[in-house]
């Protein structure tokens, strides 16, 4: 039997991702109280329980559950099987997501948003170091979201909890603000000074074309897809779980966004890591 526990920030995915894998055939049991997970798991032990994959759903609401990681571990020692989801986003995504929900944060629903957030990071930590996977959905499509967890929980595939975020971006709109690794593609021949180009973007061939027919795109993408392929197993041995590259041109529609898409097709299906993609500027009509 396969039993994961679904825990992690409030505003995360938590929800989502219980839902998914109930959909993915698994009997799904949210917020049950922490004093009666070990009986929970006794019953599903017994030689006539014919339940063959179970999701559990934890979080801040449910009853004693300060005690929750203590209580995981001694189990553990005592020899249950159970795998723990830890759903992830950064302080800026939850706090973004509660404001536009306008929902009060379930830790500090008297406070602000932001202290509420600080304080369930605080009250999780225990048990983010007990986990055994780490889904950061900052940025991340219900999609994509899904695709992870089907790789996981229903193909069986290896995962590290590295989710590798590719993202293009315009310097005249600013560098994002959270991103690891910046790369700049300024000193390729711009499309924006041909006609029949400058309205396109580099999701479209034409752009493409005229890009990648310059013998430095492909030395910058052989060049950075190695320095990636050697950084990605050294950030996953630190813990590491979220990884965002940025590649920037001059307004983010044409160079940066044809050696971002270039960059996610040559390594998307190349390790046990999550990938995603992202064209922060690519609709960005500002001057």
């Amino acid at each position: 039997m396969r039993f994961v526990i679904v825990t992690g920030m409030s505003g995360s995915g938590k929800s989502t991702a219980l839902k998914m894998l109930e959909d993915a055939g698994y009997y799904c049991v949210d917020n049950l109280p922490v004093s009666l997970i070990e009986k929970f798991m006794e019953l599903l032990a017994l030689p006539n329980n014919e339940i063959e994959k179970v999701v559990l759903g934890l979080d801040v609401r449910a009853e004693a559950f300060e005690d929750v990681a203590h209580i995981l571990e001694a189990l553990r020692i005592k020899g249950y099987q159970f795998e723990i989801l830890f759903m992830n986003a950064t302080d800026e995504t939850l706090i973004k997501r509660y404001k536009e929900s306008r929902r009060l944060h379930p830790v500090d629903p008297d406070g602000r948003i932001e202290d509420g957030v600080a304080k369930e990071r605080i009250l999780l930590e225990e048990i983010r170091k007990q986990a055994d996977y780490v889904i950061d959905t900052s940025g991340l499509l219900t999609r994509e979201l899904k695709a992870e967890l089907d790789r996981i929980f229903v193909d069986g595939e290896e995962y590290n909890n590295l989710m590798v975020n590719i993202m293009s971006f315009g310097f005249k709109h600013g560098i994002p603000a959270d991103v690891d690794l910046v790369f700049d593609v300024r000193f390729l021949p711009n499309p924006y000074y041909v006609d029949e180009l400058k309205t396109q973007t580099g999701n479209d061939k034409p752009v493409q074309d005229f890009i990648m027919a310059c013998e430095e795109s492909h030395v910058f993408l052989n060049k950075l897809a190695d320095m990636l392929y050697f950084l990605i197993p050294n950030y996953v041995k630190e813990g590491k779980y979220r990884l965002v590259v940025a590649i920037g041109c001059t307004g983010g529609k044409h160079r940066s966004v044809t050696l971002a898409n270039e960059l996610y097709q040559r390594m998307k299906n190349q390790g046990d890591y999550g990938m995603t993609i992202y064209h922060r500027d690519i609709n960005n009509r500002s001057k």
